[in-house]
């Protein structure tokens, strides 16, 4: 397994790889839903491949100065259980602090929360709906880059 954190093209046709089959086939999403205006030259994406092939995927956005938001978390059916959505999450937490983010926040379905709970998120309010799918705000703060 090897991951990868960029903002090159062939980074990203590798993570629509990745969430092509996982929200739009496996999950039923919308593709206007799942590729929104986020998904743009510039933006970060973590992706590990086995065998040069894409199987689990995550994108960084920075929300302000201090916030990040990790998304759009997947891993391939074959490839779950194995700890890759924790790696992907790790990793653009560590492009977060490199970025001076001091904060994360995730938006959850409600499904994942206890995933997020063990790598250190906790709620931050009531639940909502996001594409029709039951989700809740979840936040946790970042220990900053040492050098």
């Amino acid at each position: 397994m090897q991951l990868k954190v960029n903002a090159t093209n062939w980074q990203r046709a590798a993570a629509f790889a990745v969430r092509m089959q996982v929200f739009v086939r496996e999950r039923g999403l919308a593709l206007q839903d799942e590729f929104d205006d986020q998904d743009n030259d510039g933006t970060i994406y973590a992706v590990i491949y086995h065998n040069d092939e894409p199987v689990a995927t995550g994108r960084f956005k920075q929300l302000d100065a201090t916030t990040m938001r990790p998304g759009r978390i997947a891993t391939l059916a074959s490839q779950r259980g194995n700890g890759l959505g924790a790696k992907i999450i790790i990793a653009l937490e560590q492009v977060g602090r490199q970025h001076g983010c001091t904060q994360s926040v995730i938006h959850s379905e409600l499904t994942a929360q206890g995933f997020y709970a063990k790598l250190g998120y906790q709620p931050s309010g009531e639940p909502f709906s996001e594409d029709g799918v039951p989700c809740i705000l979840l936040t946790k703060q970042l220990t900053p880059v040492i050098d």
